[in-house]
């Protein structure tokens, strides 16, 4: 330790360890009027007037128990120049040498203990606190100074001291609420402003003094707690602040309930912990039907609460006793009645009304209500009604008058949540529901419905089938019934309106297409005189035996298939054939239809479905205990067959992707080219023809020719068929294709095929044989594969475009022109009749 501080204490002084923990021991000198306890506190042994003061200072000696470190300081006591009381002041002087030989040399360095002011403090002022005192002040004159928060500095001016005497004053009260503590720093120097000793600080402590009432955190306080609550049952807790120090009695505070509203059942049913603030309960029997709120004023008082000294406030707290289910629903009444029609069902037959003392609209409160007897069938329900909390007791299943004409129920009413311990459900929970039932007018029912009876089909008309007959439930009520027909879609059965017996008008046919899977279903009305009068129907089924009264034929629209599985049975056959579901058409054009377990046959559903190639997918499910499916795609063609079942060209052009229209635009325009082709022929001929006729018609003078053309003549004499006859049968010879213009072809051409290959000959025949080679060419011609299906020209060899015959030498001369006689041509007519006058006439 370095240095040892002193602090003012109650009645003497107090000196500290400076943290050693209690291991510093202290020694007075002067034991007779002054004692030194272990922690540093010096107290006056006996009453010390101001005449009887020690002249000698009071030393304390302060010793380490540990090191054996030693320290002494200087006390003197000097009556206070501003009190008018007994007050002394204090001055602490430090010696400037070692006490004995034995003690270690001291510092030099002085130090001011902390010191206590209380706050609030009336003066007068400025009030002497202490005074300081440097050893140095012996040899020379010291000036004393302060700095620090309230000397020199904000706020300033509440600290002075003398400069020369050194006392330090303190110039106006404190507030300890407001600063509770000062670090000035005092300052020793000579005249000349030089430093004498180090600056040391000055701790001065603002002592608490009770100026402050306790405040509450909230000025209304609420909690809550369950009705019926035990004795120690916690509330809530109440807290409270106050400003003084909370180390000394002037921050401890207690409390205490000063009053209680309402004192039902007892006026103290609460307590509260005076130090904590909690609330808890002292008292049995809080019960929130009777009262449902407790309203405290809780009291807070500081000084320990000494009600004499010690300041108080108060506060309100509000306790809220919350609901438990401890009281049951009670039924309004003994018993309930309500009535009710036969075969209604969801219709409220009574209003069963509850009282319940609990909170509303809780748990313990919301009624649940349950039938206990008189419905062993189930037949009623009681739901709760959340507004009113009644009991709605409803038809859940049809009743029958005929069966039962009253019922009488026991219903039991309880909470949603149980009953509080100890509470049981008292006689009023149950109550008693009875049920009057009003008969109505039912409808009479066939039975069974329906109705199926197996005969052979072809029955003839007027054949009776069976008697179809309904029942009335209404046993109490004399009524009759009739019958009539609803359905009947072949018009085959009719109904007799008194007892029932159906008859045939047709022939009962099981091919009809009104008939499924050999079943034929009819409607029957039966209908009663009742007040307001009620119907039934009821359906006949007919399954039609068959016979043979078909002749087979083919299924024109119809296609089996078969299924196959690896596997044996069980896990094989039969098998389950259904069409996918995608895409949608599959099932709105076709049908599946099984026929056996193995086979299925699909057809088209509908009458009419545009040519082309389909894919059905088809699923097939095998009878294995886990089923395995296939969906297989069956390609189908459609299209338009002929008597033998085969497509027929047109549909095979169809299916090649041309409709109707464009089939019809095709003949249109074929046709239209076969007339220009036709009109272009018949155009060329009436031309050459009048071009002939133009030439027979040219004026002999006017004719720069000297011959003479004919045309039926193939040959004069035998002197003028020298040609070579071999060109009629190998006319290439002489006009090869090579030299033909090209697009350019014969009228007496055969059109553009590939040409027979007919049989050649090395040379000319004998003229005799010409009819005979004609006739093998027009036999090769018949034969020919490749020719055209039409009529056509047929060349059977080719003259030629040139003559090697040269010249007419018979009409090249004019002078032998007497010598021919033209006479025959008056036979050919008026244009040659001409010639026969210009070449065969006289000299005339």
């Amino acid at each position: 330790m370095n240095r040892c501080c002193a602090t003012e204490a109650p009645v003497g002084l107090k000196f500290v360890d400076c943290g050693r923990g209690g291991l510093v021991r202290f020694e007075c000198s002067n034991p007779s009027d002054f004692r030194i306890e272990a922690d540093g506190v010096v107290y006056a042994a006996r009453s010390i007037e101001h005449s009887t003061l020690p002249a000698s200072p009071l030393l304390i000696k302060a010793s380490d128990t540990i090191t054996q470190q030693q320290w002494v300081a200087q006390v003197r006591l000097k009556p206070s120049t501003h009190s008018s009381q007994n007050r002394y002041s204090i001055e602490i002087a430090f010696p400037s040498r070692n006490m004995d030989s034995q003690l270690k040399r001291m510092k030099r360095d002085w130090v001011i203990p902390p010191i206590n002011v209380p706050e609030n403090s009336r003066g007068p002022f400025p009030q002497e606190l202490v005074r300081i005192r440097s050893d140095h002040d012996k040899n020379r004159s010291l000036r004393y100074s302060v700095t620090g928060p309230g000397a020199d500095q904000p706020p300033n001016g509440i600290f002075i001291i003398d400069p020369i005497s050194g006392e330090l004053s303190v110039n106006k009260p404190l507030d300890r609420e407001h600063i509770s503590n000062f670090h000035l720093r005092a300052h020793a120097v000579d005249l000349n402003g030089n430093q004498v000793e180090n600056p040391i600080d000055i701790v001065i402590n603002v002592i608490d003094m009770n100026d402050n009432r306790p405040e509450f955190t909230h000025q209304i306080w609420n909690g809550t707690v369950p009705e019926g609550s035990k004795p120690g049952t916690f509330v809530m807790t109440v807290t409270s602040v106050d400003k003084d120090d909370p180390k000394t009695a002037n921050g401890m505070l207690r409390y205490k309930i000063l009053s209680q509203n309402p004192e039902s059942p007892t006026s103290n049913m609460f307590t509260i912990n005076n130090k904590t603030g909690g609330i808890i309960t002292v008292a049995a029997g809080l019960d929130r039907e009777k009262v449902p709120q407790y309203t405290l004023i809780i009291q807070a008082t500081d000084m320990e609460g000494n009600p004499m000294y010690g300041l108080s406030n108060t506060a309100t707290a509000v306790i809220r006793i919350t609901d438990v289910n401890d009281n049951p629903p009670e039924f309004t009444a003994e018993t309930f009645f309500g009535e009710v029609p036969e075969n209604r069902v969801n219709v409220i037959v009574a209003n069963l009304t509850v009282t319940d003392k609990d909170q509303p609209n809780t748990p313990a409160w919301n009624a649940v209500y349950k039938i206990t007897g008189g419905d062993p069938t189930g037949r009623f329900s009681v739901p709760t009604d959340p507004t009113t909390n009644e009991g709605l007791v409803t038809v859940v299943k049809p009743i029958d008058y005929e069966i039962s004409r009253t019922y009488v129920l026991t219903v039991e009413a309880r909470n949603e949540v149980p009953l509080a311990r100890g509470i049981h459900s008292p006689r009023q929970s149950t109550a008693t529901v009875s049920i009057r039932v009003i008969d109505v007018n039912e409808s009479p029912y066939f039975e069974p419905n329906p109705k199926l009876i197996k005969l052979e089909e072809g029955m003839m008309p007027e054949s009776t089938l069976t008697t179809f007959t309904a029942q009335d439930p209404d046993r109490f009520m004399q009524q009759s019934i009739r019958y009539s027909k609803l359905s009947d879609p072949a018009n085959w059965l009719k109904i007799d309106p008194n007892t029932g017996r159906i008859t045939t008008i047709a022939i009962l046919d099981r091919e009809s297409p009104f008939v499924k899977n050999s079943l034929y279903n009819a409607t029957f009305m039966a209908s009663d005189n009742g007040v307001p009068p009620a119907s039934g129907t009821g359906t006949l089924q007919i399954y039609l035996l068959d016979i043979n009264d078909n002749a087979p034929k083919p299924e024109p629209n119809a296609i089996n298939i078969t299924a196959l599985d690896g596997d044996l049975n069980p896990n094989a056959g039969p098998f389950a054939f259904e069409l996918a579901h995608r895409p949608s058409d599959v099932r709105r054009n076709w049908t599946i239809t099984r026929v056996s377990g193995d086979y299925a046959q699909v057809s088209l559903k509908i009458g009419f479905l545009e040519s082309g190639i389909y894919e059905l997918p088809i699923i097939i499910t095998d009878s294995g205990n886990l089923p395995m499916s296939n969906t297989s795609y069956l390609r189908i063609k459609v299209c338009q067959c002929d008597i033998n079942g085969d497509c027929t060209d047109q549909q095979h052009i169809m299916a090649a992707g041309l409709g109707t229209g464009a089939i019809i635009s095709i003949l249109l325009c074929i046709i239209i080219l076969l007339i220009l082709v036709l009109m272009f022929v018949v155009w060329m001929k009436r031309r050459d023809k009048e071009r002939q006729a133009k030439q027979l018609l040219i004026d002999p003078e006017d004719d720069v020719r000297d011959n003479i053309l004919k045309y039926d003549e193939e040959g004069g004499g035998e002197e003028d068929q020298d040609y070579d006859l071999s060109q009629l049968q190998q006319p290439d010879t002489i006009e090869p294709d090579a030299i033909k213009p090209v697009g350019i072809r014969r009228l007496d051409e055969r059109p553009l095929h590939p040409e027979p290959q007919y049989p050649m000959r090395s040379a000319a025949p004998h003229p005799g044989d010409i009819g005979d080679f004609i006739n093998e060419g027009l036999k090769a011609a018949d034969n020919d594969p490749t020719a055209p299906p039409y009529d056509s020209l047929l060349v059977f060899d080719y003259e030629g475009s040139g003559s090697t015959a040269g010249s007419l030498s018979s009409l090249n001369s004019s002078s032998s022109g007497g010598d021919q006689d033209y006479d025959y041509l008056n036979d050919w007519g008026p244009r040659f009749r001409k010639l026969a006058d210009m070449y065969g006439g006289s000299d005339d």
